[in-house]
């Protein structure tokens, strides 16, 4: 249940409504997907305007309070196993509140008399797109501070009516912990959006040997040895993030012969420091690595649970050893093949060189590695990608990565649950975990680019979209099952 603030006072109108600030603190996501907490009336008796007592949120104020759960069915012509990869048919799930209470075959559920029932009879649901690298935040450039809170929160908007459901963010781009504020919100039910993973400011390895910290906590952090890289580790937990973002290898070049070369950052002792910290604290690390000995170093200190993320130099040796060590790869394909990276290799190498389709036979090949786990990451920041077009990662795991349609969909569900590590909560449609769903009007194992036309999209039981009920425009509702 999300609930739907109609905020008269930021601080509390009445003494009353003041609670204690130990109700209101970051809470890191890693491990369990977060549930909207219920939400808290005003104690009796009420004093205020009006006869309804209202809700109180954690830090005083009051809103209008939200319609108690309640239980919806819905009956789905088509609906994609993401566990086992395949379509079923005739299929009704039943939801109590936030979290579905039974799903099967027609004729198998029993639907309580007077529950609402949405019909996608005639549509295809799939469990709520993951995408496990987003940038909801852009980079502040010119942005004030609040400027870029108020960006962050139309993306996530986007990306939910457009059925990410659940996001993995990449560091803040710049704008230091607002992600983990806008995490804590949506958990609450301030903010609409997915349900989101965050790395804060992200780890980068230093320059100038006397460098000062940011005094404003935005930038990336910066590191020259393994005590600040631990240091840096703790750092970022202490501030509530969810996983680590690392900066293993800079950028590349092609030397005057054509030989791509590329940039490490960290020795190979900081990279597994970094890692080993992560690793005793309960977070999980994600590398940005195009290749060379950066990439190497990064699967080397690799743990089990981490991530790759790009990979443009991938051998299949790498991606053996990545899949051996349990490590999760992100290729991330249309951020680094859009006609822009062609332009400006083009420009540097004067039309001789192109690391596109260096990068796209790469990722084809570890794709096809042999017990290598492969994620959806659309790598969404605001300047290539437009939030709310992630689905095109489908289609491009698909034409250019190799995959199946039904491994492409298992990538952005069930498999990006898993390196998110809610698989024991979103990722599949089933009996447990969150209502977290999406339709669509034909079969993606047919066209996987249907994952591009979502029509309706449920996050924990409520509905956001809804193209198919009556008198709907986009996600705008005139009447229907929608907000």
């Amino acid at each position: 249940m999300r609930c739907r603030f109609v905020l008269k006072a930021a601080l509390g109108i009445f003494g009353v409504l003041v609670v204690a600030p130990a109700l209101w603190a970051q809470v890191s996501n890693a491990g369990h997907a977060p549930e909207t907490p219920a939400p808290q009336v005003v104690p009796s008796p009420w004093r205020g305007v009006g006869s309804v007592a209202p809700c109180v949120l954690p830090w005083g104020g009051i809103y209008a309070c939200p319609p108690a759960p309640g239980t919806v069915a819905i009956r789905a012509g088509r609906m994609f196993d993401s566990i086992n990869g395949t379509m079923l048919t005739k299929q009704v799930v039943l939801i109590q509140g936030q979290r579905i209470t039974d799903v099967g075959a027609d004729g198998t559920v029993t639907i309580p008399a007077g529950t609402r029932v949405i019909d996608l009879s005639q549509a295809t649901i799939l469990p709520g797109f993951i995408d496990t690298h987003d940038h909801f935040m852009t980079a502040r450039g010119k942005m004030t501070a609040d400027q870029a809170l108020l960006v962050a929160t139309k993306r996530l908007r986007d990306a939910l009516e457009n059925g990410f459901t659940a996001l993995k963010e990449m560091t803040s781009h710049g704008n230091g912990y607002q992600d983990v504020t806008l995490r804590d919100m949506i958990n609450l039910g301030v903010v609409i959006g997915p349900r989101v993973q965050v790395s804060g400011r992200g780890i980068v390895w230093g320059g100038r040997p006397n460098e000062k910290p940011d005094p404003e906590l935005l930038n990336a952090i910066v590191v020259h040895n393994v005590e600040e890289a631990r240091a840096a580790v703790r750092f970022e937990v202490d501030h509530g993030v969810d996983h680590i973002k690392l900066y293993p290898v800079g950028g590349w070049k092609f030397s005057p012969t054509g030989e791509l070369q590329f940039e490490m950052t960290y020795p190979l002792e900081v990279m597994q420091a970094l890692d080993d910290e992560a690793e005793r604290l309960g977070v999980k690390t994600g590398s940005h690595a195009y290749g060379g000995q950066g990439l190497q170093n990064a699967i080397a200190a690799g743990r089990a649970g981490d991530s790759i993320e790009h990979g443009q130099g991938l051998t299949p040796e790498m991606c053996n050893e990545m899949a051996q060590k349990g490590l999760f790869y992100s290729p991330t394909i249309l951020e680094y093949s859009h006609p822009a990276i062609e332009d400006a290799d083009a420009k540097n190498t004067g039309g001789k060189y192109d690391i596109v389709p260096i990068f796209k036979k790469n990722v084809r090949m570890c794709i096809a590695t042999k017990g290598l786990v492969t994620v959806l990451g659309s790598g969404s920041q605001g300047a290539a990608w437009a939030e709310g077009t992630n689905a095109l990662e489908f289609t491009a795991l698909v034409k250019i990565g190799g995959m199946t349609p039904a491994g492409a969909l298992q990538a952005g569900t069930i498999n990006a649950a898993t390196e998110m590590r809610w698989r024991s909560d979103i990722g599949s449609i089933t009996k447990g975990k969150f209502a977290d769903l999406v339709a669509v009007s034909g079969d993606p194992l047919a066209d996987i680019s249907e994952t591009e036309r979502v029509k309706f999209v449920m996050k924990g039981g409520e509905v956001f979209r809804n193209d198919f009920a009556p008198g709907t425009i986009g996600s705008m509702t005139l009447s229907g099952d929608i907000r």
